[in-house]
């Protein structure tokens, strides 16, 4: 039977799956009358969807890949309809339509226009001439990347980095493991230090936060791991460049060192100032059914989309073709953050249900605090941490931090220990999965248009939970 039959006749696996929903009496279309769903009604049956969209990351790659590659949007729409169909039913037309609204005009379309900026605008700077893929070399680049994520950003940083490391390690055999360690590091540990680095950090900016008290507070943990992950790569990549059997290129001095593309760096910083701009400035709201779309933030996407152009429109193609550029990394989050932005909509509603000691996932909000109420930080380190790995980042650590009393003055000095787990659980944990930060995904999609073939899902997880886990276990007994 071919792929495409396959394909058509697993949407009426669905059915089941809608039935059974809407088979949950508990629901009721008028508690959608608040202008969107009650966690505290949802049973943990409203959480397949997003299982689902999980599991076919995890699995069609593996089983059918070239498949994958020409439907992933469409399997990514068909889990997105099995979520709000029932909601629909359930809950009402309305109620649907505000958890879409708000899932996409304030997450998936800042996310997205933000990637979209940060991967042209890095993807129109080419570092140039003859790199040798040595141990040396390549955790060099490790080194730059990890503290470049911090300033410009974990997608920043990779897009500019990856390609370099790629072409510089293109001769060897071995090599997804520079890969893997690539995302560790500067697709997330490095990005730590301040609210430009990862977007749980810059939510917490938002929410006042101080701009550098990441920066001070969390600068030995995250030298703690980079230092960590560093060491072991080096050790790892010598044993493995030792017992290379394929020969190094030669250089003929035909291309110098250099830096191809840099008015783009002047765009980095006007990316920086635009996202700045958004957490400094309030100029008001704009009210779309009910959601709340700040002015300074649809001003921020405005001038994100301008940036994008703009660095298309002066950078040469042939730069950006010598340099690997292309667009299907960014389709690929795209289209599959689209899915997944939906159906983390019931997760996320049940996580805030807990806050308030209600519903499915009560036993998650009982688990960060003890009998006395108070918190128990190594459990917000590591509920966080894993929740941000399979779920977005950003909204966990919102849910966390208001689980934590939601105050950024009393986090970032009487609780600050508490703020310490909560922040860095959610930026380490991102590095646990392929979807655990979006960085990941286009680094992963960049090195297997190299040809580079990278561990499936499932395998990916048992090198970071292998490599980082016990990391973390020590981090954990260190610092929280």
């Amino acid at each position: 039977m071919k792929l495409s039959t396959i394909f058509q006749k697993t949407r009426y696996l669905l059915a089941p799956l809608v039935v059974f929903l809407l088979s949950d009496l508990s629901l009721a279309a008028e508690t959608g009358a608040s202008h969107g769903i009650d966690g505290s009604n949802l049973g943990l049956i409203w959480a397949l969807p997003f299982a689902g969209i999980l599991l076919s990351i995890a699995i069609f790659p593996l089983f059918a890949e070239t498949w994958w590659h020409h439907n992933f949007g469409k399997v990514s729409a068909v889990w997105a309809a099995s979520l709000v169909i029932p909601l629909i039913f359930s809950f009402g037309f309305e109620a649907a339509l505000y958890e879409v609204l708000h899932a996409y005009l304030l997450e998936y379309i800042p996310f997205i226009v933000l990637l979209l900026a940060l991967f042209t605008v890095s993807g129109g700077i080419r570092i140039k001439g003859y790199l040798k893929g040595t141990p040396e070399v390549n955790t060099g680049i490790l080194l730059i990347g990890t503290i470049l994520a911090s300033w410009m950003g974990t997608t920043g940083a990779a897009m500019l980095l990856i390609r370099p490391i790629l072409r510089a390690n293109e001769w060897r055999s071995t090599k997804k493991h520079i890969v893997i360690f690539f995302i560790f590091l500067v697709a997330n540990v490095g990005g730590s230090l301040t609210p430009l680095g990862d977007p749980p950090l810059f939510l917490g900016f938002l929410q006042g936060v101080d701009f550098f008290w990441t920066t001070t507070n969390l600068f030995w943990e995250m030298s703690f791991v980079a230092t960590i992950l560093l060491v072991i790569y080096y050790l790892w990549d010598r044993h493995l460049y030792n017992k290379e059997t394929n020969k190094a290129p030669l250089d003929d001095g035909s291309e110098p060192l250099g830096v191809e593309g840099s008015q783009n760096l002047i765009l980095i910083l006007a990316i920086i100032g635009a996202v700045l701009f958004s957490g400094l400035v309030h100029l008001g709201e704009l009210t779309i059914f009910h959601v709340h779309v700040t002015i300074e933030n649809l001003i921020r996407d405005v001038l994100l989309l301008v940036i994008t152009w703009l660095s298309w429109k002066i950078t040469s193609k042939a730069s950006r073709a010598a340099n690997g550029f292309n667009w299907f990394p960014i389709q690929e989050v795209g289209k599959l953050f689209a899915g997944i932005f939906i159906t983390i909509i019931t997760p996320i509603a049940m996580l805030k249900a807990a806050n308030n000691g209600q519903g499915a996932l009560q036993f998650v909000n009982d688990a960060v605090f003890d009998q006395n109420g108070d918190p128990i930080n190594y459990m917000f380190f590591w509920i966080t941490g894993l929740l941000s790995a399979f779920l977005d980042n950003a909204p966990t650590y919102l849910v966390f931090f208001n689980a934590a009393g939601g105050d950024a003055q009393i986090l970032m000095n009487e609780m600050s220990h508490t703020l310490i787990a909560i922040s860095s659980g959610a930026v380490f944990f991102g590095a646990l999965s392929y979807i655990g930060n979006a960085p990941n995904f286009m680094v992963k999609s960049i090195a297997e248009q190299n040809g580079v073939k990278m561990p499936s899902f499932g395998a990916y997880l048992i090198w970071s939970v292998g490599i980082l886990v016990p990391i973390y276990l020590l981090v954990t007994f260190l610092f929280i």
